[in-house]
């Protein structure tokens, strides 16, 4: 994964709007952080294979992380923290937003073939 290029990653939203796409999101405060200490909030989201068409997509940064916003017909998706993108996908977006130790905090994926 590379670091997030905002002029790639608009891009690549703008390639993929008005169209019927998958969307996987997830993010992960430490669902299974309470575990090994209990004062920890645990909380997720995780949500694939939904079907989403949206018609404006756009980046915005608030360094070092960015946030990705779709405007569907009924509303808003839009995920935060993100920091990484796949540049090996050529076919699907896929932006990952990685905490200091390098886990996994937040994902949003894009493709219009399911995962």
């Amino acid at each position: 994964m590379q670091l997030i290029d905002p002029v790639l990653i608009q891009r690549r939203l703008n390639d993929l709007q008005d169209q019927d796409l998958y969307i996987h999101l997830e993010m992960t405060t430490g669902a299974y952080a309470s575990h090994m200490d209990s004062s920890k909030h645990p909380s997720a989201t995780f949500i694939s294979n939904a079907r989403i068409r949206y018609s404006t997509g756009s980046i915005s940064e608030k360094a070092p992380f960015f946030r990705v916003g779709l405007k569907t017909e009924t509303g808003w998706v839009y995920s935060e923290g993100l920091t990484h993108y796949e540049d090996t996908e050529q076919e699907r977006l896929i932006l990952a937003g990685h905490d200091a130790q390098g886990k996994l905090v937040v994902a949003l994926q894009l493709s219009k073939e399911p995962f």
